[in-house]
């Protein structure tokens, strides 16, 4: 199953999924959502998964997406970009955070607040938050910041506002019905329509499903409910094959898509980010390849095992190691703060690790790569060595 994970993910070999803005478009449509992030202590998550698939890619591209209205913004498992033609299967989870079954995107609900955000932006055109920072004096306060922000981020939430633009992390907020192509479907899907969508986008991404990784983190019961027996059905009329794991677990995937699974890997490394969409799921990425990950800048220094924010590392079509890394921009020099080889790592694994270590640090300005801690410590010097 790796190795169909692997080629679905757009990481089999040597060429990625595309090239320049049409590569990055496509990788968002076979992914179906590149999940953004605030870390920068390298690259943010976003621009990190798309350079590992698209030629040629920089960091305008998702910006330039959302302006082409080829993508959008919204909440997959956590703040993401997703295609445009997906936009109908996030009006579920905004339905749902409207009427207050989502409650921390429900708190504090000041109708008129609300209002006049939406009056504002609609007369005024697309505004961030930071407009909304004390425009005049605060007898009326309804235009103080915090709770602007707060305001803006729940209309966000139930698909009034959406994002037209980040500079910086920063969201340019504009009416969801200015924003829309004229064209797009704006219809609920039905529970049926809206189950299979799931199912097809977790096989376009990976390959194959199990009813958990297309559940995951899904609230409603009925959708999960749904996702079991639609793919027992579907099974049963022959659209899906079934496995079963080690562990007894079920596996569907279309018929014949095994066969079509790469046999061989190029000496190709693969630096990933922490919030890859290989990864992010914790306990598929232990199940499909055995590498127990868990991000630590969230756990207590003293409790950290690999350093604040560890790189996994792919080669060929396993997942071998990980990297603790900052990229020092100002200097322009990478640091390698600790890495941690898992297994045995063949002789090749190391040209091809200093060639991404290279091109990774050279995405996030930096041309000169620093290494401390290496373990095993038998790796330290020819590591140190490739590099000179």
């Amino acid at each position: 199953m790796r190795s169909l994970a692997l080629a679905h993910q757009g990481l089999a070999g040597k060429r990625r999924l595309g090239a320049g803005l049409a590569g990055a478009e496509k990788a968002l449509a076979q992914l179906g959502h590149v999940q953004i992030d605030t870390i920068s202590v390298v690259a943010r998550a976003h621009h990190h998964i798309l350079f590992n698939r698209v030629s040629r890619y920089d960091d305008s591209m998702p910006n330039r997406l959302v302006a082409a209205r080829r993508a959008f913004e919204y909440w997959s498992h956590a703040a993401s970009y997703l295609p445009m033609r997906d936009y109908r299967f996030v009006l579920p989870m905004m339905r749902g955070v409207a009427k207050g079954e989502w409650g921390w995107w429900h708190r504090r609900q000041e109708p008129r607040l609300k209002a006049r955000v939406l009056d504002r932006i609609r007369a005024e055109g697309p505004l961030f938050a930071r407009d909304f920072e004390n425009p005049r004096p605060r007898q009326s306060g309804w235009w103080d910041w915090k709770p602007a922000k707060r305001a803006l981020e729940n209309l966000f939430m139930e698909g009034e506002l959406t994002s037209i633009e980040r500079e910086g992390f920063q969201k340019r907020y504009e009416l969801t019905e200015r924003f829309l192509p004229a064209d797009i479907d704006t219809r609920e899907p039905e529970l049926e329509e809206h189950v299979d969508h799931l199912i097809a986008a977790t096989l376009r991404a990976h390959g194959f499903a199990t009813a958990r990784t297309v559940n995951y983190l899904r609230r409603d019961a009925k959708v999960r409910a749904a996702v079991r027996s639609r793919l027992a059905a579907r099974t049963a009329a022959g659209a899906l094959i079934e496995r079963r794991t080690e562990a007894g677990e079920r596996v569907y995937a279309l018929p014949g898509i095994f066969d079509q699974a790469p046999r061989r890997f190029p000496d190709k490394v693969r630096i990933l980010s922490p919030f890859d969409n290989v990864v992010i799921q914790r306990q598929r990425a232990l199940d499909v390849f055995g590498f127990d990950y868990t991000i630590e800048c969230y756990v207590p220094e003293a409790k950290r095992r690999y350093g604040y924010f560890a790189l996994p590392i792919l080669f060929r079509d396993h997942l071998v190691g990980r990297m603790d890394c900052k990229a020092h921009r100002a200097e322009g020099r990478f640091e390698i703060k600790a890495l941690f080889l898992e297994g045995d790592v063949p002789d090749a694994f190391l040209p091809a690790f200093a060639e991404a270590v290279v091109d990774y640090a050279g995405f996030t300005g930096c041309g000169e790569v620093q290494v401390s801690t290496v373990t095993p410590r038998r790796w330290a010097r020819p590591v140190r060595t490739s590099f000179e």
